[in-house]
């Protein structure tokens, strides 16, 4: 009867995180930052401003853009699903999360191009509307760099480039596409939410 031996050397290397996961992490830590600032400074004016939104401005509608939120938060779910498949070494499972994953975020890319052509204010009109603009354009920005992200990793998928032992790339999209989600959350709730409460 043999016994298995564990080697300190490879449950260290198991545990690990390649540099290209950490340059996501500090990535997505240098653009959360951004958003908080964007963010408290949204807050900030609005708390020394007689009336929000300013210029008698409506604030956006909240029906429509909470079903567009269900669907970029959903978005998430076929990422998670993909990578756990390729992790099995389940090419077809990637390919399809992949692909349903960018149709959701696509979705949401268009409903906010139909939703800027909809707003009665530019991001000149007023300090609201700049903070408006300016959030919510650099958020559509990170989802639109996402998606193209999605694409690239789509074609290495079907060039059947991941297995269930070399898939990083795939991680580190996960990553990014995760925190646009979560920071959406944080947008949604300042912008749409607060103002209807």
């Amino acid at each position: 009867m043999t016994t298995a031996v564990a080697v300190p050397g490879a449950i260290a290397r198991r545990r690990s995180y390649e540099t290209g996961w950490w340059g996501m992490v500090v990535l997505i830590m240098t653009e959360a930052m951004i958003f908080a600032a964007l963010l408290s400074s949204y807050f900030f004016v609005r708390a020394s401003s007689p009336e929000w939104p300013l210029g008698e401005i409506e604030p956006p509608e909240l029906a429509r853009i909470s079903l567009f939120t269900v669907v970029l938060l959903g978005s998430s779910l076929p990422i998670f699903w993909a990578e756990a498949g390729i992790r099995n070494g389940n090419q077809r499972r990637l390919r399809v999360g992949l692909l349903l994953s960018f149709l959701l975020g696509a979705t949401f890319m268009v409903n906010l191009g139909f939703e800027y052509d909809e707003l009665h204010f530019g991001a000149r009109d007023n300090a609201y509307g700049s903070l408006y603009y300016a959030i919510t354009g650099l958020h559509g920005l990170h989802v639109f760099v996402g998606l193209l992200m999605n694409l690239i990793v789509q074609i290495k998928a079907w060039q059947g480039k991941f297995s269930a032992e070399r898939h990083l790339t795939v991680e580190v999209f996960g990553l990014y596409w995760h925190f646009v989600d979560v920071v959406w959350i944080f947008v949604f709730s300042s912008l749409y939410v607060s103002l209807h409460l």
